[in-house]
């Protein structure tokens, strides 16, 4: 299922049942998985590692060159987890020296004319809204929905189960399990919707928000709000995530103006 009239550099390998079409290009040393559709016009180039039942749609740049000035031409690489779909004119550079790579996890939704960055780190089931830009070294925790058009900080870390309202400009660190929103960016509350939809019962729920008021709504400072977690909240995986996030959080987290 390879068109006569797509560029298919013959040391890449790609797997059986697999569609390009007319006038994609794919360069050496990559490597796409089998039931993987590449759309016309799109690139995969050097040092793409495409899993299984991806589709690059019309226009996409899969493996570019990162867009930093540091960048010495040092091998680098792009790995898509399967079943990941990266849609018309969406970019996708692959890491420096720094860390190597730059990594999407499976099932993830990659929007038309997003831009992820060098270096970046995101989860499963991510997805990114149409013209969201990561900045380089950005890291994205699983099921985590980034709203259009926002913008995304160098070296910022967004947990898991997060949705970042549309046009937004991120800053800090933004906490596990919780929405955020307006301008300048800050708390809006537990992201519920998000969390039923994925099966957290009402208890599991109920603790995720007994431990945010303490860090948004008690008066305390993060510090201060980790110890009283750490007193008054049961231990589960969820509030382990939360601890984690907050005492690895380097820039800082989102606050609640």
């Amino acid at each position: 299922m390879i068109s006569k009239l797509a560029s298919v550099h013959p040391e890449a390998k790609l797997a059986g049942n697999i569609t390009v079409e007319a006038f994609a290009v794919i360069e050496s040393d990559v490597e796409i998985g089998e039931g993987s559709i590449i759309y016309s016009h799109s690139s995969i180039l050097a040092g793409t590692r495409l899993g299984k039942n991806c589709r690059v749609f019309q226009g996409a740049v899969v493996g570019g060159i990162p867009q930093d000035l540091k960048f010495e031409g040092e091998y680098s690489q792009v790995i898509i987890g399967d079943n990941t779909t990266v849609r018309e004119c969406a970019t996708i550079n692959r890491g420096t020296k720094a860390f190597g790579r730059t990594i999407i996890g499976r099932e993830c939704l990659i929007m038309a004319n997003v831009h992820v960055a060098h270096d970046c780190i995101l989860g499963d089931h991510v997805i990114l809204v149409n013209s969201v830009a990561l900045a380089g070294h950005v890291e994205i925790g699983d099921w985590s929905i980034i709203g259009g058009l926002s913008a995304v900080h160098q070296f910022v870390k967004v947990g898991p189960h997060v949705m970042v309202g549309g046009g937004s400009l991120v800053r800090k660190d933004i906490p596990p399990f919780i929405t955020v929103a307006r301008e300048p960016l800050s708390y809006e509350g537990v992201n519920i919707l998000g969390l039923r939809r994925r099966g957290f019962n009402n208890a599991r729920i109920e603790e995720i928000h007994h431990t945010y008021r303490l860090v948004y709504q008690s008066g305390l400072n993060t510090t201060q709000a980790i110890s009283q977690i750490e007193i008054e909240v049961n231990e589960s995986p969820e509030i382990s995530d939360i601890l984690n996030f907050l005492h690895s959080s380097d820039r800082g987290i989102v606050k609640n103006l």
